[in-house]
């Protein structure tokens, strides 16, 4: 069987459109390469904070989509990617901590007059 056909086909009953790019053409690609930095990115910032040994890069990388698919983004009239997929807001209560540095404040505000 031809894996392409398998693929095409179950995009397409999942309702998803399967479109590729020509070769040697990375203009084609921006989209894809400026999400992909993004990811690797917060992933970075993830290992960096926490002091984790490099062979824990593929947990940083698998929180970092799952933190970016629950932020709310302002190109998708600030949903998240999360709301758009499953058309209810994401569950924050199942956030786990990921070893970050957080600074929290005790200082009390006084009111304003």
């Amino acid at each position: 069987m031809d894996l392409n056909f398998f693929l095409k086909s179950f995009m397409a009953l999942k309702g998803s459109l399967h479109q590729t790019s020509s070769v040697e053409t990375p203009q084609q690609n921006r989209k894809v390469e400026r999400k992909h930095q993004h990811i690797l990115n917060v992933a970075r910032v993830l290992m960096f904070q926490s002091h984790l040994p490099t062979h824990f890069w593929s947990y940083a990388i698998k929180h970092a989509v799952y933190l970016i698919n629950r932020v709310p983004s302002p190109i998708i009239g600030n949903k998240t990617p999360f709301e758009l997929l499953f058309k209810q807001s994401p569950d924050f209560t199942m956030l786990k901590d990921f070893v970050c540095l957080c600074y929290a404040s005790t200082r009390v505000s006084s009111p304003q007059v």
